[in-house]
């Protein structure tokens, strides 16, 4: 079974995807590919837009996931909400069209899934998703890393 998490952002979209290999009795994760979407600042909103929509696209395509796990939105500001929201929307869009499974997380879910405390700081959920992947150094950047965890934590709910 393939995972695909996501962080979901306007300026930056988070992915990272994992196996999980059937056979090992704890469904051991497998790294696939991480990375992230990034749309410029200055670029009109419909343009940065249609840039997730394709690129995602073609993240779909190339990790073939049999699931996607997406990030719930959680603000401390609301100037960012409406725009991430719009973002959040294509994204949506992009796993409906491809008929995708979807599953959502709260931050505080990734956070107890993956350290075992709603109230984590992002360092120790980083550091949880490089034990989790038997990684040598935290993957970066912070939003790739970020998609991972989504990733994982929807691998302990099945």
């Amino acid at each position: 079974m393939r995972i695909l998490g996501l962080d979901p952002g306007l300026a930056s979209l988070g992915y990272g995807a994992i196996a999980l290999s059937q056979s090992a009795p704890d469904r051991t994760p497998e790294l696939i590919d991480f990375g992230i979407i990034q749309t410029p600042a200055k670029t009109p909103i419909g343009d940065r837009l249609c840039t997730i929509c394709a690129d995602l696209a073609t993240v779909i395509d190339r990790v073939q996931p049999d699931l996607v796990a997406l990030e719930k939105l959680f603000f401390y500001r609301m100037g960012n909400i409406i725009l991430v929201a719009q973002a959040r929307g294509v994204v949506a869009l992009v796993i409906a069209q491809h008929k995708l499974p979807l599953i959502e997380f709260t931050p505080a879910q990734i956070k107890q899934a993956l350290t075992g405390y709603g109230n984590a700081d992002k360092t120790a959920v980083q550091e949880a998703v490089a034990r989790e992947l038997n990684l040598k150094a935290i993957p970066k950047p912070d939003d790739a890393a970020d998609a991972l965890a989504v990733a994982l934590t929807a691998r302990l709910q099945l």
